[in-house]
């Protein structure tokens, strides 16, 4: 089989996944660049113009949960799943919950309001903390309940870039800080190599 090939760009949380994925499967890959912001969104092999996509020998695929099953699954390597039906169900209720409720609030919300914008909107902050609140505490007992590893799965590489944004915030850092279980968690698993060859620009300064 060919080497799989990701489009994607390395500021994005869903890339990111993606890649941590690849990585912790040992698939060896082709990374192609695509910036969303730089033009028109591009609908030829994503009908919404976003990212990640994977091609692997004529087998097109987006949305980075997908991907990530079809890394685990598709490729010979350590499994990034647990072997049993709850395990696996408790992997794919963490994945849910980080889409539905943790990306806006910790991402869009309070890194982006914070570092990114040279003004940030304090009401926006102050109204998504909150939410904030709620999506770490269901994580922290997640982690209580052993649901993330040393090593990194699919629950962990999908948890790993929301949190990396999330506590490049002043805000962020504090509310971890208030889950010791999550934030135990969180500060061994972000020195692990393929969390670091991953970083965003914005964690080298």
């Amino acid at each position: 089989m060919s080497e799989p090939v990701l489009y994607g760009a390395e500021y994005s949380v869903y890339t990111r996944i993606a890649r941590l994925a690849l990585l912790a499967k040992g698939v060896t890959y082709q990374f192609e660049i695509v910036d969303v912001f730089a033009a028109e969104a591009d609908r030829s092999r994503h009908p919404f113009g976003k990212i990640p996509i994977l091609e692997h020998d004529g087998f097109r695929l987006y949305e980075a949960g997908a991907i990530g099953r079809y890394v685990d699954e598709g490729f010979a390597g350590p499994a990034l799943q647990p072997a049993d039906a709850q395990g696996r169900a408790r992997v794919a209720q963490v994945v849910s919950v980080l889409d539905s409720y943790a990306f806006q609030p910790l991402v869009m919300e309070i890194y982006v309001q914070r570092v990114s914008r040279k003004v940030p909107d304090e009401a926006r902050i102050a109204a998504a903390l909150p939410a904030a609140g709620r999506v770490l505490d269901a994580l922290d007992e997640l982690a209580k309940n052993g649901v993330f590893g040393v090593e990194i799965g699919l629950a962990e590489a999908h948890c790993v870039p929301i949190l990396a944004y999330f506590t490049l915030a002043a805000e962020g850092k504090s509310l971890l800080a208030e889950r010791p279980t999550l934030s135990a968690w969180w500060s061994r698993i972000r020195l692990h190599q393929h969390v670091l060859v991953t970083r965003f620009p914005a964690e080298s300064g």
